[in-house]
């Protein structure tokens, strides 16, 4: 009851000794998560486990200078502050960016479940995969994290909020003689998981890797199922940053209003949508329903208050900590691709000769929008019917080019992290592969 009711009064009593020790302004950010997670190995339960995290950052300005302290755990006060009061001295001065509002509780999202039911949906995921496949391995990870954030500060805010999140991931690992294959998928949901979709989906993959066949090589079409398009809108992100803006190093920073890719392409983030939902951001701003790009046409970009200031549009409630330890900088709390009116299957069926990329291998690319990728797990059509695994093949292009030259989005767009996706159809990127 003590340190429940420490912690809940820490923020004013920090703004207090903030104030006596002569800060003109400051902030308090308290995040805290409380994880349970389930795990699954050789197709058995093989542990439980729970994690308690609580974390409370100090940042504050004196003479302008800005400070940042933190701390996990137990709390000094004083020592928080004369901490942060120490680090600004380090620093030159900055205009002060805080939020002016008042007291608000917004609403709660998410249910949390029972350890014992995470334990039912892992046995019950896994009974569906060795019901047809016996031979295989299973392994599996389900979680249910309560994350509770709190932010006040000197000028009358004080927001919070708490959401459940539930998660799962399946992995399968089924050796043939000298062949391996690993097969994975996952989950994440605010209110139930469902483990039979789960399993159905590997399931669909282990068949059509039933076979290895040689892959097509050259300028080929290549389909990125949801769980591999990722690879393209991390690139997508970083050009959208309004920090990468200001520092002229997004090749999108003077193409407001212009086509930047397909038609078939229209980004947009929401703070009521999904797993990653978000009120507000990491600086008090409210989270908005933003589109960045509609219809290939470049609408905006995403910034947090002083990047918005610099570029004079304001910010767009995009400010979030990389760490508890770090300013707010742009940042996306989700983003959402939306999709496209064909199945994946019906995607595979316009296909004559073409490689599916399912899982990758290596790193994605980076703002230059250049990547070679490995494919962990992806697999030859013609025709339009899968044929069977491709093995060392390689798939290369840049993320830009390849989404002017975008063909079409399935209609089978899944969360993948924080990001809603479809599958995505690319038009001539380079495949390299043994033959």
């Amino acid at each position: 009851m003590g340190a429940a009711s420490h912690w809940n009064t820490l923020p004013e009593q920090l703004l207090d000794l903030a104030q006596q020790a002569g800060a003109e302004a400051a902030e308090v950010f308290q995040s805290s998560s409380s994880a349970h997670p389930v795990f699954f190995e050789a197709n058995r339960l093989k542990q439980l486990e729970s994690n308690n995290l609580a974390g409370t950052a100090l940042r504050l300005w004196r003479d302008g200078r800005p400070g940042i302290a933190v701390a996990h755990g137990p709390i000094a006060p004083q020592a928080l502050v004369d901490k942060a009061i120490a680090i600004s001295q380090l620093n030159d001065p900055e205009e002060i960016q805080l939020n002016e509002g008042t007291a608000q509780h917004f609403p709660d999202v998410g249910a949390a479940v029972s350890v014992a039911q995470m334990i039912e949906w892992g046995n019950t995921a896994i009974a569906l995969i060795r019901d047809q496949y016996p031979e295989v391995l299973c392994e599996a990870e389900l979680e249910c994290d309560t994350e509770i954030t709190r932010l006040v500060n000197s000028r009358g805010l004080d927001y919070g909020y708490s959401d459940i999140t539930l998660s799962a991931y399946l992995g399968v690992e089924w050796v043939r003689g000298d062949d391996f294959l690993s097969v994975g998928d996952g989950q994440v949901k605010r209110y139930a998981l469902a483990p039979e979709a789960l399993a159905e989906q590997i399931l669909k993959r282990l068949a059509w890797a039933d076979r290895n066949v040689e892959p097509v090589v050259g300028r080929v079409p290549v389909l990125f199922t949801a769980k591999a398009a990722d690879i393209l809108w991390g690139t997508v992100q970083a050009a959208l940053s309004g920090k990468r803006v200001r520092e002229g190093s997004s090749p999108w920073s003077d193409r407001l209003g212009e086509k930047v890719t397909s038609e078939a392409l229209t980004l947009y983030q929401d703070p009521d949508t999904g797993p990653f939902s978000c009120p507000f951001d990491d600086e008090g701003t409210p989270a908005q329903k933003l589109t960045f790009i509609e219809q290939g046409v470049l609408r905006l970009f995403y910034t947090d208050r002083t990047v918005g200031q610099e570029l004079g549009g304001g910010s767009t409630g995009n400010g979030f900590r990389p760490g508890l330890g770090s300013a707010p900088t742009p940042g996306l709390f989700n983003t959402l691709i939306e999709p496209g009116q064909l199945t994946l299957a019906e995607l595979i069926q316009q296909l004559d000769d073409a490689i599916v990329v399912d899982q990758i291998l290596g790193e994605t690319a980076g703002i230059s929008g250049d990547f070679s990728i490995n494919i962990d797990l992806g697999y030859r059509v013609r025709r339009g019917e899968i044929q069977g695994r491709v093995k060392d093949t390689m798939v290369s292009g840049n993320v830009y080019t390849a989404l002017m030259n975008l063909q079409a989005m399935g209609r089978d767009a899944d969360w993948n992290g924080a990001c809603f996706t479809p599958s995505v159809l690319l038009a001539g990127l380079s495949v390299t592969g043994a033959r």
